[in-house]
């Protein structure tokens, strides 16, 4: 793409994004989910911008919202902030890296770490009630279904057909059981799987409101497709996330309070004899194809490649000790951006698979241990909001994101853009849900006790 177009484009993005903050916020989320529809099948030439749109609509929300003279969240002294001050500043100077050979690079990497945070800041401005919060997570649970039912149509289709591919035109090379493993609208299946999994986590406590019969049957409906295209993906991870996902929510919400969870299991009941009912009928091929990818695979190397992840930290060490390659050294799209720009290759980093391993070896040991201990600071904090919430409604919805948290908490991060926007958004519910239950103790309305319409 000609670079002054790519300019303009760039200009006008921003500019529109900065009109309404609220909006372009909401708009952004759509647009991670419609971005491989773009990137494979709408304008394949211009792939490399599209990846950048949602951040550019994001950029000019940032801008409009933290530049205005609008009441903003503070900005308050804690453990958090303190390590995410820290975690901004290291990785600002590890982006200067001289392993690097060029600072863009940096820039490029640095983006990947921090550029999502200031969302959580913007949360309590960007719902004004607990209706407005429930309708948007109502809503945005719609777009489940045509990715869903577009991934069905994909698994039943070989892997020469249009609708299977990757970005690039690329032919769909991942299959199980002699079907493919669907991607849905993502580039890749690691992209579908994080939507599933962020999906599957919102669609459980949604299942415990008291809602009208339409929303709830569209809900029962949602969570059936989540799970039955969970074992098309083929994703190991995926399903070992629901399971944990499901046990964990029971066991702690009837651990902290069991009668609330003695409520909550009622309305389980129904749904979960539907869709253990369902899921079989309608997606036998899939439990096969799955269950034959995890036949032809050693068990155990599952589970080392699982647990593998936390001695990855030593092993990244032994290539350069206390010292690092730089932010972005590893992320797989900077051979293209050093092509690109025609920028010095600087050290080439060793091959690095799992999160924590890329982390220290683009930010060094001490950067790992303060990233990590921002991701635990963000995960206790959950927990603490969970324990002190009151309204119903909102503890479900806090258990579900801390539980979204704990359980990913060795998962791509730093290189996965769709993880990433997801995971900073709903840690800002750390703020928003106590915002939003202290207004509702001025108001003499209950309106999370009446049916959802």
């Amino acid at each position: 793409m000609d670079l002054s177009i790519a300019l303009l484009g760039l200009i006008i993005i921003v500019g529109l994004s900065s009109i309404n903050w609220r909006r372009s916020v909401k708009a952004a989320l759509v647009i991670v989910i419609l971005e491989g529809v773009l990137r494979k099948w709408v304008l394949p030439q211009a792939s490399d911008f599209i990846y950048f749109v949602k951040d550019l609509v994001l950029l000019g929300a940032y801008l409009k919202y933290y530049f205005s003279s609008e009441p903003k969240y503070p900005f308050k002294s804690s453990g958090f902030t303190i390590t995410l001050l820290m975690v901004i500043g290291w990785c600002l100077a590890q982006s200067f890296n001289p392993s690097l050979g060029s600072p863009i690079v940096g820039f490029f990497g640095l983006k990947a770490y921090i550029f999502y945070i200031p969302l959580m800041w913007m949360l309590p401005s960007l719902f004004q009630s607990e209706e407005e919060l429930y309708r948007f997570l109502r809503n945005y649970m719609l777009l489940v279904i045509p990715v869903a039912l577009l991934a069905v149509a994909q698994f039943g289709s070989p892997s020469s057909s249009p609708i299977n591919m990757y970005v690039g035109g690329q032919e769909a090379t991942a299959t199980a059981g002699g079907a493919v493993r669907v991607t849905g609208t993502f580039p890749y299946i690691a992209g579908y799987s994080v939507y599933l999994s962020t999906c599957f986590s919102l669609l459980i406590p949604l299942l415990t409101l008291p809602q009208t019969p339409l929303w709830r049957s569209l809900t029962v409906i949602e969570i059936l497709l989540v799970i039955g295209t969970s074992f098309m993906t083929g994703a190991r991870g995926l399903l070992f996330f629901e399971i944990l996902f499901v046990v964990g929510y029971i066991c702690i919400l009837w651990f902290t309070q069991p009668s609330i969870a003695a409520r909550s299991t009622k309305q389980f009941m129904l749904p979960v004899v539907l869709i253990s009912a369902i899921v079989p009928m309608f997606f036998n091929k899939a439990i096969e194809a799955f269950s034959s990818r995890v036949a032809g695979s050693d068990s155990e190397t599952f589970l080392d490649r699982a647990f593998s992840a936390f001695a990855e930290p030593e092993n990244a060490m032994q290539f350069k000790g206390f010292d690092s390659y730089g932010t972005g050294a590893t992320h797989q799209a900077v051979p293209a951006l050093r092509q690109a720009l025609n920028l010095p290759w600087g050290e080439s980093p060793p091959p690095a698979e799992g999160e924590m391993g890329r982390v220290v070896l683009e930010i060094g040991p001490f950067g790992f241990l303060i990233w990590y201990g921002l991701r635990l600071a963000l995960i206790f904090s959950l927990a603490r909001v969970y324990l002190k919430l009151k309204t119903p409604f909102f503890r479900n919805l806090a258990l579900a994101i801390f539980l979204f948290h704990a359980i990913n908490i060795t998962n791509q991060l730093v290189v996965n853009s769709t993880f990433a926007i997801y995971y900073w958004f709903f840690g800002g519910f750390v703020f928003l849900l106590p915002t939003l239950e202290s207004q509702q103790l001025f108001s003499s309305k209950h309106w999370v006790q009446q049916p959802h319409v």
